[in-house]
């Protein structure tokens, strides 16, 4: 894993062993000598973390730190404070100005190496969030940035089987009205994990009944809790295995014996940090379903059809594709007859019937106005045509009543192509659709036809004549 370290010390000797250390890592470092330095290159360096002397002349660790994680430039950037002073407010007051970490003088190697390991893979997973938030600006998108955080009301999920030990973490973080629950065995906590309402983990080395390190691998490698900061309370002669929990994902650590106020302020980190990233996350969920997203019916719209329709054919796969193109019938008399909402709620209704009428791994589309589409992939021509009269006939057989006082017919003209997804492209492909749908048009209307080759055999994509063939 590839990093960038800014060391930051105004005793040359100390900054040079923290370099070497990385270096042999290869990681990339940089060392300046001062709080105001520091503050410079985190701007313009953009580190992946940043190792932070606290005795410094002018502008001491914490200043520093504090003036770091104000800087909206620079907050997301990871900081490991460290320092001679092994008393227990030097570390409360370095994590309260937002230090990830705080290690004491003489370096511990191993450990120095498996927290900026871990800090390093949580600041490039924020980066590929940001860039994406970037990406959707840069589109005209603009999500809205996430803003300060309130931690009250969430969840942590304290996995112990002391009471007296659950207890403690409990009465902590009610002081910040962070809500508990609390399991006792693995199983119980993978479940709970797994459920959408948890924030924050916490986890007890010393429980007899399982392994933890085997429950923080399990919680990593499921999808549904992978997400989730995983804190863990480890006795003073669990070193090793808090090493292994950082190599696995863990995100932090307190050491008995047990100081609520640490422990109050690194789960308090933790906890914004993932709420950050949450909202981040939304946003661009956001952003992306009004991009993508048709308002009136939930189909995708035109852009994303378009997106996955060119992806598609550019993989050239040896499998075929199909290509139905809709058209409700005289829908302007609709609109004129009815009125606005009464054909909008027709344009629903079709959607959702789409919806249920195809397979869940087809995409169904609004294309604008009255004209929807499906795209269709591993399917043969006749199980096509099928679902595209189906369709039809479903639409055809009842009248539509979108109140109780207006009821109409509702019908659409179906155009099918199917071609070779290596032997065709998206301009190609859409040709013989909207040819196929106009022939339908042309022949009375609510009509399925498909485009034929030459040979009289449909779905092949050379010299597509687009003939049609009537499909009901």
């Amino acid at each position: 894993m590839t990093a960038r370290v800014l060391i930051v010390d105004d005793i040359e000797a100390n900054a040079h062993i923290l370099s070497v250390i990385a270096e042999d890592q290869y990681y990339e470092t940089l060392t300046v000598s001062s709080g105001s330095a520091a503050l410079n290159a985190a701007r313009g360096w953009q580190p992946d973390v940043i190792i932070l002397d606290v005795m410094m002349p002018e502008l001491d660790g914490y200043e520093t730190c504090r003036r770091l994680k104000s800087d909206e430039n620079t907050m997301h950037i990871p900081v490991v404070m460290v320092t001679a002073l092994n008393g227990s407010a030097e570390k409360l007051r370095g994590l309260e100005c937002g230090a990830d970490d705080f290690l004491t003088r003489p370096i511990d190697t191993e450990a120095f190496l498996a927290r900026t390991k871990g800090l390093v893979r949580l600041k490039q997973l924020f980066d590929q969030w940001r860039a994406r938030h970037e990406t959707t600006r840069t589109l005209g998108l603009a999500p809205e940035p996430p803003g300060k955080v309130d931690i009250k009301g969430t969840y942590a999920l304290v996995v112990d089987d002391w009471d007296l030990s659950a207890a403690s973490v409990e009465n902590a973080l009610a002081v910040d009205d962070v809500h508990t629950i609390r399991a006792s065995n693995e199983e119980d906590a993978v479940s709970v994990a797994a459920n959408g309402q948890v924030d924050l983990i916490i986890l007890n080395l010393s429980m007899r009944g399982f392994e933890p390190l085997r429950l923080a691998s399990r919680l990593r490698a499921n999808v549904l809790s992978r997400d989730i900061p995983l804190l863990l309370i480890a006795e003073p002669d669990h070193r090793d295995l808090v090493l292994r929990g950082f190599d696995l994902g863990v995100n932090d650590w307190v050491s008995r014996p047990f100081n609520p106020n640490e422990f109050r302020v690194r789960a308090r980190n933790q906890l914004r940090r993932k709420l950050y990233q949450d909202r981040l996350r939304s946003a661009l969920d956001g952003a992306l379903k009004m991009a993508l997203i048709d308002p009136l019916t939930g189909l995708y719209n035109r852009r994303h059809f378009m997106l996955h329709l060119e992806s598609v054919l550019a993989e050239k796969q040896e499998t075929d594709i199909a290509l139905l193109m809709i058209d409700v019938d005289s829908f302007k008399i609709v609109n004129d007859r009815f009125g606005h909402q009464a054909g909008d709620a027709a344009l629903r209704f079709l959607g959702e019937r789409l919806r249920q009428e195809v397979r869940a791994v087809d995409l169904v589309a609004r294309l604008g106005g009255e004209e929807f589409a499906v795209v269709m992939i591993g399917v043969d021509v006749d199980d096509v045509a099928a679902t595209a009269e189906r369709v039809r006939a479903k639409l055809a057989e009842h009248q539509f009543n979108p109140t109780v006082d207006i009821t109409f017919p509702l019908t659409v003209s179906i155009g099918v192509a199917v071609a070779r997804a290596s032997d065709i492209g998206t301009d190609e492909l859409m040709r013989s659709a909207d040819r196929a749908l106009y022939a339908a048009k042309a022949l009375g209307r609510n009509r399925v036809e498909l485009a034929l080759s030459e040979g009289g055999e449909p779905g092949r994509p050379s010299a597509i004549d687009h003939q049609a063939r009537l499909r009901h």
